[in-house]
């Protein structure tokens, strides 16, 4: 991985170095790759994307059923599948999950660590409990995947890490009141560019991915639904992002195509920041 170029041979058949051209560096042929949340939405996208891309994929989250179904879609995008329950604000699970992956496959080259959650509370009346459970999961949750993920990475000398933050890090949103969740995902920006400034000499990439108003079973819940024509109103494109429509983004940074790239947080709107 990191190395855009291929063995081939030259007119006396000895080997060389040939450039990859540039659809190829976007292949994930003979890479595994783990993405956490990935039971639905967003997670099960990403997943399929990689798939697709020709990634094994090891998909964990809380729920067996629904990581179950993800199994099935990943095998029938073409790759193969492995599916974890655990529960990423458990650093124990974390680092099951892990060496689940190392002995059933021998590496770990890709990790998208999409794991998040949000309610609405108006700040005033925000709870503690509240407060815990969005920053134990969106912020140390992932903090403590990164770093075992890392540490595998670092051993084989090279890896790319995936954080998925949101547009919400760098917009106070409406009309929904979400200040706890917004400054998790903040601090989710932060948190990777810092460890990817740490990183790069040891040949490990760490992005964040921040998705824009998502179409997703989250967002078409009843309560949000009554926000969409505000979230549409407010957005250059004037609708919602598909969740195929991150795929492309999840796996260029994931992909030799972005080799060049880490601390960086690739924001997928439709338009909304600019605004």
């Amino acid at each position: 991985m990191f190395s855009l170029v291929a063995r081939c041979a030259d007119s006396q058949g000895r080997g060389k170095a040939c450039p990859l051209g540039v659809l190829e560096t976007f292949s994930l042929e003979g890479m595994t790759a783990l993405v956490t949340g990935a039971g639905t939405g967003i997670g099960r996208g990403l997943a399929v994307g990689f798939a697709e891309a020709g990634a094994s994929v090891a998909v964990c989250g809380r729920t067996p059923s629904t990581l179950d179904e993800t199994a099935v879609a990943i095998e029938a995008a073409g790759g193969r599948a492995l599916a974890i329950p655990a529960d990423v604000t458990k650093v124990e699970d974390v680092q099951r999950v892990v060496a689940t992956i190392i002995e059933t496959w021998g590496s770990l080259n890709v990790a998208c660590n999409n794991a998040g959650v949000n309610n609405w509370v108006d700040s005033v009346n925000l709870s503690e409990a509240d407060w815990d459970w969005i920053y134990d999961t969106n912020t140390k949750g992932a903090f403590f995947c990164t770093q075992a993920e890392a540490r595998v990475m670092i051993a084989a000398g090279s890896g790319s890490i995936i954080n998925l933050a949101s547009m919400s890090a760098h917009v106070t949103n409406r009309p929904q009141m979400q200040a706890h969740y917004n400054s998790s995902k903040a601090a989710l920006v932060q948190l990777t560019k810092s460890l990817a400034a740490e990183w790069a000499p040891l040949g490990v990439r760490v992005n964040t991915l921040s998705p824009g108003y998502t179409r997703t079973e989250m967002a078409d819940a009843p309560r949000t639904r009554e926000a969409q024509p505000i979230w549409t109103r407010d957005t250059p494109m004037g609708r919602m992002a598909e969740v195929d429509e991150l795929q492309g983004a999840a796996v260029f940074l994931a992909s030799d195509a972005s080799s060049y790239v880490t601390g960086h947080d690739l924001v997928v709107d439709g338009g909304f920041t600019v605004w």
